[in-house]
C-alpha cells in the first residue's frame, strides 16, 4: 500500500508490503538505484546506510513489545532524497501512523528553517520513533516494579517464568537497537557532504534522543538483574526451609520406625504376645517423638 504525504517542498512517500508495481513507480520518479529498489521487496537482516547518486538509503531495525501479535523488530528502509523521503516497512508501524497525522497538519518540521530537505523530515521521523521506543520501556520499567511488589508478596516461585520473558522483551530491545550508534554514526559524513555541515546539528540532536534511549534500556538491564537475584535468593531461601524441615522430620520418622521395630521384635518374642503390646509400642515412640522435639528445638532446628 502506497501513501503520498506533503509538505511545504517536501514529499514524502510510505509504503507498507509495496509491491513490485508501486517500486517500479518509484523507480521512474525519483530516479531510484535498481538495487536499492530491489532491496524494498524483501526484509533485510542487516542494518545499513549507503549513499548511491543524489539519495541516501537507510535500514534500520526498531523493536517491538512481545504479546502483542508482533515480531520482535519491525524493519524500516528510508530513501533520503534533497526533497522526498521514502519509507518502507512490512507491518503496520503506530508510531509511524502519528507521525503521519501531525505531517498532514504542517507541525512536524521547524517551520523557521529556511532550507527544508528529506535529511530533516529524515531525523524527524526517527527521533520520533526513539521517543515512542522510550515510552515502551516506561511500560516496561512499570511492569518490572509490578514484578518486585508481587515477589516480595511471596509469589516468588511465579515470577521466574515471568521474570525471563520481561528480560526476554528487553534483550529485543538492546539487539536490535545495538546497532544503531554505528549506523547514525556513519551517516554522518554522508550526510553532511550531501546536505552540509549544518545539518550534522540535527543528526547530533538525533543521537542526544538515542543516547537517552540507550541509557533507559540500560536502567531496565540492571533493574532486572537485581530483581533476578533478589528472586533466586529468595526461592533458594525458601528451598532451604522446606528441605530444613523435611530433613527434620525425616530424623523425627527414622528413630520412631526404628524404635518401634526393635519393642516389637522384642515384644513378641520375649513377653509372648502381651496384651499391651500396641499401646507399649505408641507409649515409646511418643517418648521418642518427644525426645526429638525438644532436642531440635534447643538446638534451633525447629
Amino acid at each position: 500500500m502506497l501513501t503520498r504525504y506533503g509538505q511545504r517542498n517536501l514529499i514524502w512517500i510510505d509504503l507498507i508490503s509495496p509491491t513490485p508495481a508501486e517500486v517500479r513507480l518509484l523507480m521512474q520518479e525519483f530516479d531510484v538505484d535498481p538495487t536499492i529498489a530491489q532491496e524494498l521487496l524483501v526484509p533485510s537482516f542487516r542494518q545499513k546506510v549507503e549513499r548511491r547518486g543524489d539519495i541516501i538509503y537507510v535500514t534500520l531495525h526498531f523493536s517491538a513489545l512481545r504479546g502483542i501479535g508482533r515480531r520482535p523488530e519491525q524493519e524500516i528502509d528510508f530513501i533520503i532524497g534533497k526533497h522526498f523521503l521514502i519509507t518502507t516497512h512490512y507491518e503496520t508501524n503506530d508510531p509511524l501512523h502519528a507521525f503521519a497525522k501531525a505531517f498532514e497538519v504542517d507541525s512536524v518540521l521547524d517551520q523557521n528553517q529556511t532550507q527544508i530537505h528529506g535529511g530533516h523530515l529524515f531525523v524527524e521521523m526517527v527521533g520520533n520513533l526513539y521517543r515512542a521506543l522510550i515510552e515502551e520501556c516506561e511500560l516496561l520499567e512499570r511492569r518490572l516494579i509490578d514484578i518486585e511488589e508481587r515477589i516480595f508478596d511471596g509469589s516468588t516461585p511465579h515470577m521466574v517464568a515471568e521474570i525471563s520473558q520481561t528480560g526476554r522483551i528487553i534483550h529485543d530491545f538492546h539487539q536490535s537497537l545495538l546497532p544503531h550508534r554505528e549506523m547514525l554514526t556513519s551517516l554522518e559524513p554522508v550526510a553532511n557532504r550531501m546536505f552540509g555541515s549544518e545539518f550534522l546539528y540535527h543528526l547530533r540532536n538525533l543521537e542526544g534522543v538515542y543516547n537517552r534511549l540507550e541509557q533507559t534500556l540500560k536502567n531496565l538491564r540492571e533493574s532486572l538483574m537485581e530483581l533476578r537475584e533478589t528472586n533466586n535468593s529468595l526461592l533458594s531461601t525458601k528451598q532451604n526451609e522446606i528441605m530444613k524441615t523435611l530433613t527434620v522430620l525425616t530424623f523425627i520418622f527414622f528413630p520412631l520406625v526404628f524404635v518401634g521395630s526393635i519393642l516389637d521384635l522384642y515384644l513378641q518374642y520375649a513377653v509372648g504376645g502381651h496384651a499391651y503390646i500396641f499401646w507399649i509400642t505408641i507409649g515409646a515412640m511418643a517418648l521418642v517423638a518427644l525426645f526429638c522435639l525438644v532436642y531440635f528445638k534447643r538446638k534451633g532446628w525447629l
